[in-house]
């Protein structure tokens, strides 16, 4: 299971009880809000695309969506969001438990701007029912294949619509 691979690969970082798993679905952003008792924007949602036929995530904030034009600027390509099957496939992780641990080798991982306004946020943990309480810092750190930090999303900012 996903989770398992997950826990195993944070452990090496000695985190891997900070693990959260819920007897309820932690999948969307308002679910994982929920279960996890936070506001929804400190979801660290991670979405996966593709860029010239490679895998990559984008963890964002849970408030905040992809600006087309933005993302264009950083990818130069248009923002193509995986299959439920891709995912699976190509991330190792099912979409509701898609998050930036445990990745294959060449799964590129960009963390959003849009996180760093937060004191911790919490990613998914492998499954659709877990969740891991990190700071930015940590989330870099322990993200496979980190490539740095980007600026592709809207609607976060105050007063900012999406």
């Amino acid at each position: 299971m996903s989770i398992e691979k997950v826990r195993t690969y944070l452990k090496q970082f000695g985190v891997e009880d900070r693990i959260q798993e819920f007897p309820v679905s932690s999948a969307t952003v308002d679910l994982a809000a929920q279960a996890v008792g936070v506001e929804p924007a400190r979801i660290a949602k991670s979405l996966s695309f593709k860029v010239d036929e490679r895998p990559v995530i984008i963890v964002a904030a849970g408030d905040a969506k992809v600006d087309n034009s933005k993302y264009k600027a950083q990818f130069h390509t248009k923002a193509k969001m995986l299959t439920h099957e891709e995912a699976h496939t190509l991330i190792g992780h099912d979409v509701g438990g898609v998050c930036s641990f445990a990745l294959p080798e060449g799964v590129q991982v960009y963390l959003d701007v849009s996180l760093k306004r937060f004191d911790t946020i919490f990613p998914a943990a492998g499954s659709s029912n877990s969740a891991i309480e990190l700071t930015c810092e940590e989330l870099e750190k322990y993200s496979s294949h980190f490539v740095q930090w980007v600026d592709v999303c809207k609607a976060w900012q105050t007063g900012e619509q999406g």
